[in-house]
């Protein structure tokens, strides 16, 4: 008669017999076969090897799409998600980069870095030395003296050229070709 043994804890040992032990789902005690294959528990899955397609419909209700799937050239215009060349480089061309804002009562000016999103320079009218001498702050005399003031602070921090990047449907006329006209007079270059 075979026996097994069992240990439950180091100090005690049981010895079962052989044929008190019941066998496993899906293993025998006598291999069918001596091959390798075949000491391997039978799952019992069957494989039907003809297959009928896929619908496109079923594609579209299906979870997970195919990643390999090239987008068509419409697809493409619609939703962009690259960026051109010039996106990708223009920060590194044109570092710095002059923002302008006209409120009711005050004119702004800053001009950033655009790599590190760093100000440079600011100018405005609100600020307490202009803000009591202009008897207007948002007139175009104000549009000169912040031109000016932008003019000489990025030439302190050595920023000789800059870029001014107009929003969508803005125009670049009225107060804003003023403060642009002169920067320019006081020796910036726009690139």
């Amino acid at each position: 008669m075979a026996c097994v043994s069992v240990f439950p804890s180091p100090s005690s040992s049981i010895i079962l017999p052989l044929s008190s032990q019941l066998p496993l789902r899906g293993y025998s005690l006598k291999p069918s076969s001596l091959s390798w294959s075949s000491s391997f528990p039978s799952l019992g899955i069957s494989v039907n090897p003809v297959t009928v397609p896929r619908t496109p419909s079923q594609y579209k209700n299906s979870i997970i799409m195919a990643a390999w799937t090239r987008r068509s050239r419409g697809e493409l215009a619609k939703k962009p998600n690259r960026k051109s060349w010039k996106q990708k480089t223009d920060m590194y061309m044109r570092p710095f980069l002059l923002n302008v804002f006209f409120s009711k009562r005050f004119i702004h000016a800053k001009v950033m870095h655009r790599g590190t999103s760093k100000v440079i320079t600011v100018a405005t009218t609100n600020a307490k030395d202009l803000r009591y001498t202009l008897p207007s702050l948002t007139d175009q005399n104000a549009c000169r003296v912040i031109g000016k003031l932008i003019a000489e602070r990025s030439k302190e921090a050595d920023v000789f050229a800059m870029s001014y990047e107009p929003q969508k449907n803005e125009r670049i006329e009225g107060k804003l070709g003023i403060v642009l006209d002169t920067i320019k007079e006081n020796g910036i270059i726009f690139y």
